[in-house]
Formats: structure tokens, sequence, C-alpha cells
């Protein structure tokens, strides 16, 4: 589900985002409890990410100005057991696209953080929903999952907002990305502190569908 480097640093998010809608504990999260889908043949639900509907937002603080920018989503399926909240899939982001409007700071941002031509994707790959999750309307839940951020995994657990229709779903999720404790390089300088964490807004829609 604030950072900035130079004027910003984006998180490819993620997540970047990324990015889940259904996108860290050291205990295994608890089971989620699910309402059942009519007619569906077996209890596990698979969600496809639209990437044409989906988008990354990120926002970084500095002490001169906030900083805000986006990532673009490359990818994305993501399905889960409604009886264990066991959850699998990527959601994956061009972490080439992240974009804040501003040239110079764009390529540091590429450059010397994020160093994008060596890491062109961000991905999140969830392990565990936690909380019920409804079979039409709207459910707030937790996801679980691992991060893959500038060729390492980082646990992350992403509160998501998902809404589900006839054979359509949305999500939101907001979460912050500690890019400098993950091993980023600080955009700081002398002149310019950036917060050492980004904020994601992850937006993701497509289509579900029960397993086969």
């Amino acid at each position: 589900m604030r950072v900035t480097g130079w004027k910003s640093f984006g998180i490819g998010a993620a997540a970047l985002a990324g990015l889940a809608v259904l996108l860290s504990a050291s205990a295994a999260p608890p089971r989620m409890h699910v309402e059942r889908l009519a007619a569906a043949p077996s209890s596990e639900l698979s969600l496809i990410v639209d990437p044409g509907q989906s988008k990354v937002h990120w926002t970084v603080d500095s002490t001169l100005h906030t900083v805000r920018g986006t990532f673009a989503v490359k990818s994305g399926a993501l399905h889960f057991d409604p009886e264990t909240g066991k959850a699998g899939g990527e959601i994956v982001v061009f972490a080439t696209s992240g974009e804040s409007a501003n040239s110079s700071r764009d390529e540091k941002m590429h450059k010397v953080v994020l160093e994008s031509a060596k890491y062109p994707d961000a991905a999140f790959r969830p392990t565990q929903v936690e909380g019920k999750v409804a079979a039409s309307g709207n459910s707030d839940v937790q996801l679980h999952g691992v991060f893959l951020l500038h060729g390492s995994e980082h646990e992350l657990t992403v509160p998501v907002h998902a809404e589900i229709s006839s054979g359509k779903w949305k999500g939101t999720a907001k979460f912050e990305v500690p890019y400098i404790q993950w091993g980023l390089k600080d955009p700081s300088n002398w002149l310019l502190k950036v917060k050492p964490a980004v904020e994601v807004d992850l937006e993701l829609a497509g289509a579900w569908k029960p397993g086969e």
C-alpha cells in the first residue's frame, strides 16, 4: 500500500509497487476467513491486474519541498485461498518508468538511486492474506509478502482496500518504503536533505475469476 531524492526518489514500486492490491511480520500471519463465491469450482480465487487501469504514485519529502511522481505497472496476477489465506502471484512495476516531471532529478533518481538500467523491474510477491474478503463489495485486509527492489528481497505487510463486483475488482494500498535502510543510495547533499523513506500509493484494477 515519503521519500525524495534530490527532489525525489521514487519507488518502483512498487510496487512499486507493488503494488498490489490484495499488494513484516516475524511470525506467520493469521488465517483468513472469506465469504465463498457461489459457483466457484474451487476455493482459490485469481485476480488479474490490468496495467492500463493501474498506477503507482509516490511522494517524498525534503527540506525544500515535496516531490511527487509515478511509475507504470508492467503486469500482475494474484491468487489466494479463502480457507487458509495462502496467497501467491506477482505484481511487477517498470522501475525505468519512474518520473517526477523534472528531467535532471529523474536522471539522478534512475542513475544514482534506483540504478534502473541494472534493475529495470520492481515486484511484490504476496504470501498471505490476513482479514475477511467479501464476495462482493468492499474489504479491508493486510497483505503479507516479499518486495523485490534493487536486486534485494524485503518482507513487507501492506494494508489493502479492495472492491469486488461482477467479474471486476480494484484495490488501493498505501505504505512506506525505507529505501536507504534497504541499501539504496541517499540522494541528499549539503543543501538538500531528503527523507529516508518514500510513500507509495498503489492503484490496481482488473478482472477476477474462481480458481480452476
